[in-house]
């Protein structure tokens, strides 16, 4: 007997890409009616619903009525779903993200009946290597995928290790998630096309039944799908209707001996299309921004605040999510679905800075309003250099800031504001419409202090703190209608605010915790209290005792790191032309680089002691878009300038660098470049839970040219270059492994071309994009630059790189002024070396009651040892769906043997 056949009737649903949500959402309302009407009208038939619940959300929130039905087809074991939310890109999204995605998924699963059991990732553009993990440590021992896998595997299966050892056994739908669709062509046909493709696949399937995947992109299967299949089963070979789920656990035999570890971005066996790692330059920073804020959100919340927001903590994170989508962030769709996907993402983070500045306000309460409350979201204690607004200094007397225990710290003054808001002449008669500004006591966004009324004068003092005591608006109006009536004609009204400044202020705070300071007036002898070595500037060059920056007369940088290594040349900036799309970038076979810029300015913009900045001022000639041959970049150019912001700071052992120009090019790539001291063979990039290592080529075989620009997300590292990121984005090796370059821009017009230089076939439908070449935006980029001779881990890049991410939060206080500051607080500390910290946040048990979770990774191929100290007496190990494992004894706080790349999630009580 030949070996049967299983057929897996799906649909995969891209909830937005060549058309909006909307426009997709009343595809998925008729097609999933098709598929309740058929299950119910046919007990043969079963359907698996794309692995994610978002297309059962969508739908139901169209079609309330139908949930009981969407029940009992889970319950009968006919409709599979879950176990993710939605369907991400596992690379332009932080792990947490992942995590959240896949516990709000198993949840809404598990409210209908129960999820899938199965890590269903058909058509995501290649694999995290953490994911193994990840599904093992939610209890799942099955993935399925298609994209990235290596060409060693050989059959339909393999075990997939994570860096940690994790394993678990992934079917590979090496012929993608639509395998069974030519089968079905002809209906009364089946068996001979089946028969037919059984014997070209033959070598996959061992002894082990086919599995035909019946089903596409936004079409339920045919309803008359079982009809057909049990007409074409036999004796020779059966025909079998099941979920995914039931395939692999019910149906497979053969052992499995291929393994794969780490992550999967083979080109040989699909398309991974690694240019969306790099288009619409805006959603993968609004990614950043949301993911960070709600953290902090949940951080700042669980620690220091009575209140429950989970409600707006999960919407923030639902939105997240779904915009995670690997159709959506990518920025592979529409303008508009972009532009819907951006709103969604600025929506997270607004309801996630509501959380966090209501959290902020109950500590804040104990602060006096003439001082200012620090909270770290880091669990680790930290110096940072804040920024608030201050009364400028009299003449003769400096600032200092002064902390809880009474010793003080130095203050920069960076700027001051004008005092002057207003001045203007006009009739007695309206005066009235001047004082319609006044809302109680504010004017201008500032609180009135006191004001003089003269004849044919009315001068107001502004304050943001008053200190002259209640302030009467009716009085107000009633002294100013009798001026104005004994004092008819011109009158002056002066708006004057107290003298301001900008100031910088390091402040020490505790890990996750509090901290608090004012800014006032001293003598010029007074002596701060200082930990660290002020920062210096001259004409052309910035230091802080760790490390000093260079200008060189062509704009770029000589970094010296603080163990004396010297990376020359750092921020050459190379803009080449692009012909391809929102997938796959694609040189023009006549490119033009640009390199050299045209010319070259150098301003010292702050000269120490806690920052010293310059501003250095690029313009380059570059072309203004492809010709009407697109092999051939235009002749006619766009003079750019690009302004590099060059900082360093007390304390800090890296040099931060900002980019930012206007693009008024379309249809190019621009990089920055970090040439190396010498040839690199291998990279290392930070995202996702783990630190990947790649060399200098991408595998390749399939239709698709394997370019290899890889992933990073909060740094990469190759050679002694290591360099600090704030959002996800795409890098390579170029030169043979002298230099690292990040991509900066990729503007592109088209989701996809049919004709491309670099790819056998077109991803997607050759649709306009023009807002994907962001003509006319401003492109800023930001990083810091570490120099190591010991590599990532000799810099300490994972601790550096959450320092460099995450500022500070900061809040005025709202007690009294002139009170005494509120002693520090620490919150949970976390100390170990490469020990990285994903979440901080409240939980709720129905038995135990509230708790604080706490979820540490080791980024370290050794392992690491976490002490986590703070208010607890009780720690709990969970798995990654919150189900308690094992209790950990507490002394004194609670001590971790991490393995290697090992999760770690505990509950403390």
């Amino acid at each position: 007997m030949q070996n049967p056949a299983v057929f897996v009737p799906h649909f995969h649903w891209d909830r937005e890409w060549y058309e909006p949500f909307q426009v997709f959402r009343h595809r998925l309302v008729a097609a999933l009616d098709t598929v309740l009407e058929t299950a119910e009208a046919n007990a043969d038939f079963r359907f698996t619903v794309d692995g994610q619940m978002a297309a059962i959300e969508d739908y139901l929130e169209m079609r309330p009525e139908n949930r009981d039905r969407v029940a009992a087809l889970v319950a009968g074991g006919r409709l599979a779903i879950g176990p993710w939310l939605i369907l991400l890109d596992e690379f332009l999204c932080s792990g947490e993200t992942i995590v959240r995605n896949l516990q709000m998924g198993w949840a809404a699963a598990a409210d209908l009946g129960g999820s899938m059991s199965i890590g269903y990732l058909p058509d995501m553009f290649g694999h995290v290597a953490q994911m193994p993990q990840i599904l093992a440590r939610a209890g799942i021992e099955h993935a399925a995928l298609w994209r990235g896998v290596p060409g060693s595997v050989d059959g339909h299966a393999f075990r997939w290790r994570a860096p940690d050892g994790s394993e678990v056994r992934t079917e590979f739908l090496f012929d993608g998630y639509d395998n069974g669709l030519d089968v079905l062509l002809v209906p009364d046909q089946i068996g001979r096309a089946l028969g037919e493709y059984a014997e070209m696949t033959a070598e996959r399937w061992g002894n082990d039944p086919v599995l035909a995947m019946a089903g596409t992109d936004h079409n339920a299967p045919d309803p008359q799908l079982a009809t057909w299949l049990r007409r074409a089963s036999s004796d020779e070979r059966a025909i079998t209707i099941a979920t995914l789920d039931e395939y692999i656990r019910g149906h497979v035999r053969d052992e499995v001996s291929a393994v794969v570890t780490g992550e999967l971005r083979s080109h040989v066996r699909g398309n991974i299309l690694p240019g969306v790692l790099s288009v619409r330059l805006r959603l993968k920073q609004r990614m950043a921004v949301a993911e960070r804020t709600v953290d902090h959100a949940e951080r700042v919340n669980a620690l220091w605040s009575g209140r429950d927001d989970s409600p707006f903590l999960s919407l923030a994170w639902h939105k997240i999510i779904e915009s995670s989508a690997h159709d959506s962030v990518v920025g592979s769709g529409t303008d508009e679905t972009a532009e819907q996907v951006e709103a969604r993402l600025a929506e997270a983070a607004h309801a996630a800075r509501a959380v966090r500045d209501a959290a902020l306000a109950e500590p804040a309460a104990l602060v006096p309003s003439d001082g200012y409350l620090v909270a770290n979201p880091l669990p680790f204690p930290r110096t940072a250099l804040v920024e608030v607004d201050v009364v400028a200094p009299p003449e003769g007397t400096v600032l200092l800031a002064t902390v809880a225990d009474g010793s003080t710290r130095p203050v920069q003054l960076t700027s001051k504001a004008p005092t002057v808001l207003s001045d203007e002449r006009m009739d007695a008669s309206q005066l009235e419409r001047v004082l319609r500004r006044i809302h109680r006591r504010e004017l201008f966004g500032r609180l009135i202090d006191h004001y003089e009324l003269t004849p044919g004068s009315l001068v107001f003092h502004l304050a943001e703190v008053p200190t002259s005591g209640p302030f009467d608006l009716l009085i107000l109006r009633r002294e100013v209608a009798a001026a104005a009536a004994a004092h008819p004609g011109e009158w002056r009204v002066l708006t004057l605010e107290e003298a301001r400044a900008t100031a910088l202020v390091p402040v020490d705070v505790p890990a996750s915790g509090l901290a608090s300071f004012r800014v006032e007036p001293r003598d010029q002898a007074a002596a701060p209290s200082t930990t660290f070595a002020p920062t210096t500037a001259t004409s052309s060059l910035l230091s802080n005792g760790m490390v000093e920056v260079a200008i060189a007369e062509d704009g770029t940088l000589d970094v010296t790191g603080a163990d004396g290594t010297v990376l020359h040349g750092v921020g050459r900036l190379v803009d080449g032309g692009d012909r391809g799309d929102s997938y796959n970038y694609a040189p023009p076979a006549q490119d033009v680089l640009v390199s050299e810029p045209a010319q070259v300015a150098v301003e010292l913009l702050e000269d120490g002691p806690l920052r010293s900045r310059m501003r250095v001022t690029r313009v380059y000639e570059w072309p203004a878009a492809l010709s009407s041959d697109r092999d051939l970049r235009s002749g006619q150019t766009m003079p750019t300038p690009v302004e590099t912001l060059v900082e360093v700071r007390a304390g800090e052992p890296f040099v931060r660098v900002s980019t930012s120009f206007l693009n008024q090019s379309a249809d190019h790539r621009l990089r920055f470049h970090v040439p190396l001291p010498e040839p690199a063979a291998v990279s290392a990039s930070a995202g996702q839970f783990s630190v990947t290592e790649r060399g200098l080529t991408a595998e390749g075989g399939w239709g698709e040219y394997p370019i290899p620009t890889f992933p990073a997300s909060s740094f990469v590292s190759a050679g002694a270059a290591n360099v600090l990121l704030d959002h996800a984005t795409e890098y390579e090796l170029v030169g043979e492994g002298s230099e690292l370059a990040i991509t900066l821009l990729r503007a592109i017009g088209s989701i996809s071309v049919n004709i491309h230089p670099l790819r056998d076939e077109p991803a997607a439908s050759e649709i306009p994009a023009p807002g994907a070449q962001d003509l006319g935006v401003r492109i800023e980029n930001r990083f810091a630059v570490v120099p190591s001779a010991t590599g990532w881990q000799g810099a300490d890049a994972v601790a550096l790189a959450e320092d460099f991410r995450n500022d500070v939060l900061v809040a005025r206080g709202t007690a009294p002024a002139g009170g005494h500051l509120p002693p520090d607080a620490t919150g949970v500390q976390v100390d170990g070396a490469d020990v990285f910290v994903s979440s901080i946040r409240r939980v709720a048990d129905e038995d135990r009651g509230a708790g604080i979770e706490v979820r540490l990774v080791a980024m370290s191929g050794t392992g690491s040892t976490a002490r986590v100290t703070g208010a607890f007496t009780e720690a709990t190990t969970v798995d990654l769906l919150g189900r308690p494992l094992s209790a950990m004894p507490v002394e004194d706080g609670l001590e971790l043997a991490l393995g290697p790349w090992e999760i770690r999630t505990v509950v403390l009580r």
